[in-house]
């Protein structure tokens, strides 16, 4: 009997070992997911920084070629959806909101035949997505 009681122990020692590597793994797990999306945000707000950038350039550029500024708009959307599919995070879809408002408003303006909307807004949005992504 003796001998029983010397393993049990171990035994509960090992368990709560296991127990214990478990929930470290899972924590890691749950911070690596949360850094991952973090990362994912960072990488759609520096892509959509460039889509402003591009933006920008073809608003000046509209007489050339009127298509570049859809086409930058679009890419901005795209990765405004990106993020918001990606995120729970009530500041990142406040301000992935924001950004799509000021798209819409671009669009309305180019709509209504507006040759050189103004883009400020959307530019301050995209700055406020980037501060809220930056971990």
């Amino acid at each position: 009997m003796a001998a029983s009681r010397h393993r049990r122990p171990g035994r509960t020692t090992a368990i709560a070992a296991t127990t214990a590597a478990v929930a470290l793994t899972l924590s890691a797990l749950t911070g690596c997911d949360a850094m991952n999306k973090a990362l994912d945000c960072v990488q759609a707000a520096d892509s959509i920084a460039d889509g402003v950038t591009d933006l920008q350039q073809a608003v000046q550029n509209a007489a050339d070629d009127p298509t570049q500024t859809d086409q930058a708009l679009r890419s901005i959307e795209n990765n405004l959806k990106k993020i918001g599919d990606k995120t729970d995070d009530a500041d990142v879809n406040k301000a992935v909101d924001d950004l799509g408002k000021a798209v819409d408003n671009v669009r309305t303006a180019i709509r209504n035949g507006d040759d050189t909307p103004d883009v400020s807004p959307v530019t301050d949005a995209a700055g406020e997505l980037t501060k809220v992504c930056t971990p």
